[in-house]
């Protein structure tokens, strides 16, 4: 069959595919409209579980249009099947028609090459726009004819990006499929330098986890924690594009709800805040919240007046810190033991010699209300033993310290490096019983409020059907049901999984990404490790590239004290992102503060050589590169030393890819952090350009210093590295 022949027939059967989709589609959307109207008798948290359901395999059917069938595979007995995005069926046979890329049908896909064919013949990958199918590539496996090349892969890093990460279903190669598909249930950890895509890797792995263990995890969803907002923001589309939306995504400065935080710390502060030693620092700062009176304060009772001093108020510190619970939770003992005690001493002088054995037990009553709802009493109980916030303790403690490293005069000033802190503060302060009773009452007043406004809006609603029929053109039976409505809001959470995970400091996870893992301190594993007690996490960084004072040195220090022998390593060795070209400047550098650290090899070279010049009129050269850049397709951006105008901190660019980079001043951010430098440099796709001042820095000398150079030359060609797949 010609080659005009054959793509004919698989645009007829690509046709075919996306047939069956919409009507799988259009099923599924007529099952979700059937659950949110619910049926007789059905109960209602029956009803949402249902609608829930059929929401998410709606998104996951909607996803499907763009690279709904991306691949063929002929296996080595004459067998055809096609691998895609999502699985299809066909609704007689119910035999599989196309292939869900997770499915382990779908490996050899990923797999197979010329020295291990896995029983492939032939591999072929679509080229589509939208529904077409513009072309294939065709790679013989099993000798018996050509074999093709890296096509499809060559295209994808090529590609001029966009404003968010792609998923790369289409491309995965062999050592990041092995990766994907791995089964572990402890912690993976993805090591790679730049470009090697253990980020995207991570992504898929998390979609992979979701299709093979979906009950499991999807009930609690997956966290996904990454350095900064521009990196969630970069990343966040990946999973969604897949069909999966029970994702939380985070920064470091996200993990307690409410908090938003950005600003960094300097190194001696981070370093001590990130060490398990600040524990001792948090549990000390409790305790000396918990107060004794520096001499005997009177209360003044109806029949006695009675002393609490430090025998009393110690003899109760010491009942409650015996409890071992929580110092907000602790407080009840302190109370009941001060309360007893004063009540005992106010019985004995009130009836000192006149009362009967009798007679004492009702005064007893008496004073012991008197002293429970005694005002005073309550505000010495209050500055003896406060109930406390983590912020209020945290700042207090930071605005009163002698210790010049953690003093600051705004204590509420919170940094990422406080975020842990305050998270740990959570458990050793505890709840306020009182306040949680209180905000209880409100929720289930608020609750019922709404519950009798809809059942209200119902009855009005039903009060006239005919009329209701003719001008909005439904049936009543097309509307919830007034009861059905109105326990909607009667204890029943509505939002979606990932807002109420987000919100919930005491939601767990069943899964956990962590990108650029090499940045966490130790307190930052901590809560972590809270979020997801079943330990099953997904650890994605360079320890090359940490730049954090309390970041991970070696992956075993930081895992060895929470999964001792339940993490494994994996690394990635090839770079499908910097071109060779760039890749050659990035290692001098790399090679000055870490030699021991080979760089990934790059799996192409652009032809586009990166030029270094002096700095001349600072703000003319970044000017020109803009508008070099604004003509052509993909991002661009300029990074260098913090503070810098029109420039972006490299440690914000970290986990982004664009398409032209301008690095100014390399030397300054060199001085500051080596592995920043080295995250520079590496984030180009295409071209790279340096600005640097006085002498050109020896690490650039494989860079063009010719006058003519420009970042923004045009490619003159490219190259495959052969055997990217099966590395």
């Amino acid at each position: 069959m010609s080659r005009e022949h054959e793509l004919h027939a698989e645009r007829e059967h690509l046709a075919g595919l996306y047939d069956r989709l919409d009507t799988e589609r259009g099923r599924v959307h007529d099952e979700y409209a059937a659950a949110l109207r619910g049926e007789d008798g059905e109960a209602p948290m029956d009803r949402d579980v249902r609608v829930r359901e059929t929401a998410a395999r709606k998104r996951r059917l909607d996803v499907a249009d763009h690279g709904l069938c991306f691949g063929r595979l002929d296996d080595t007995d004459g067998g055809r099947s096609y691998v895609g995005r999502i699985g299809l069926r066909d609704r007689d046979t119910d035999e599989p028609v196309l292939i869900d890329w997770r499915a382990p049908a779908a490996r050899p896909f990923y797999v197979a090459t010329g020295a291990h064919p896995e029983g492939v013949h032939r591999r072929r990958q679509f080229h589509t726009r939208g529904r077409r199918l513009e072309g294939f590539t065709d790679e013989v496996l099993d000798g018996a004819g050509e074999p093709g090349s890296d096509a499809a892969l060559l295209a994808a890093v090529n590609a001029p990006r966009g404003e968010g990460m792609r998923d790369i279903v289409a491309t995965i190669q062999g050592e990041q499929d092995e990766i994907i598909r791995l089964d572990h249930g402890g912690v993976v950890v993805i090591e790679g330098g730049p470009g090697t895509g253990k980020t995207v890797v991570a992504l898929h792995r998390v979609a992979y986890l979701l299709y093979t263990h979906r009950e499991r995890i999807a009930r609690h969803g997956v966290l996904v924690v990454g350095p900064n907002r521009a990196f969630v923001r970069h990343v966040e589309t990946v999973l969604p594009s897949l069909g999966e939306t029970d994702v939380v995504f985070m920064t470091p400065g996200d993990l307690v709800p409410g908090l938003h935080v950005t600003r960094e710390d300097p190194a001696a502060a981070a370093v001590a805040k990130g060490s398990l030693s600040i524990l001792a620092v948090l549990t000390a700062a409790i305790a000396d919240r918990q107060r004794l009176p520096e001499e005997p304060l009177p209360i003044e009772l109806t029949d006695a007046t009675v002393h609490l001093g430090a025998d009393v108020a110690g003899w109760a510190r010491d009942e409650a810190r015996a409890s071992g619970l929580p110092h907000n939770e602790a407080r009840a003992v302190f109370v009941d033991v001060v309360r007893w005690a004063l009540t005992e001493r106010a019985v004995s002088r009130i009836g000192r010699g006149t009362l009967t054995a009798a007679d004492r037990e009702p005064l007893r009553v008496d004073v012991a209300d008197e002293v429970a709802s005694h005002e005073e009493l309550a505000r010495v109980i209050d500055d003896l033993w406060p109930v406390l916030t983590p912020q209020q303790l945290l700042a207090g403690f930071y605005e009163t310290t002698d210790d010049p490293t953690l003093h600051r005069a705004d204590g509420g000033a919170w940094t990422v490096a406080d975020v842990p802190l305050l998270d740990e503060l959570v458990d050793l302060l505890g709840r306020d019983p009182e306040a949680e009773a209180a905000a209880a009452t409100t929720r289930r007043r608020e609750d019922q409020e709404q519950a009798e406004y809809a059942a209200g809006v119902m009855e009005v609603m039903t009060l006239d059907r005919e009329e209701l029929d003719e001008d909005l053109g439904v049936t009543v039976q097309d509307l919830i049901h007034a009861d059905a409505l109105a326990d909607r809001f009667v204890e029943r959470d509505t939002r979606e999984l990932a807002e109420r995970a987000a919100a919930d400091r005491d939601w767990t996870y069943r899964h956990v990404v962590v990108d650029e893992a090499q940045e966490l301190s130790a307190m930052d594993w901590r809560v972590l490790m809270r979020r997801c007690p079943s330990r099953s996490f997904t650890v994605v960084g360079d320890l090359a590239q940490r730049r954090a004072p309390a970041g991970a040195r070696s992956w075993g220090a930081m895992l060895d004290p929470y999964v001792p022998g339940r993490w494994v390593y994996r690394a990635l060795t090839v770079n499908y992102r910097t071109p060779a070209e760039i890749m050659a400047v990035a290692a001098e550098v790399l090679a000055g503060f870490a030699p021991e650290v080979v760089p990934p090899e790059s799996v192409r070279a652009s032809g586009v050589e990166p030029w270094a010049r002096p700095i001349g009129d600072l703000a003319e050269q970044v000017a020109a590169f803009r508008t070099d850049e604004a003509d052509r397709e993909g991002t661009s951006v300029v990074i260098g030393p913090p503070g810098v105008p029109g420039t972006v901190p490299a440690s914000e660019t970290k986990g982004l890819e664009f398409d032209a980079v301008l690095v100014v001043d390399p030397d300054r951010v060199l001085a500051e952090s080596p592995a920043d430098l080295y995250v520079a440099l590496t984030r180009a796709t295409q071209r790279l350009g340096v600005l640097y001042r006085g002498v050109r820095p020896a690490y650039l000398s494989r860079a063009d210093a010719s006058t003519t150079a420009s970042a923004t030359s045009p490619a003159t060609g490219a190259r495959t590295v052969q055997g990217a797949r099966s590395r």
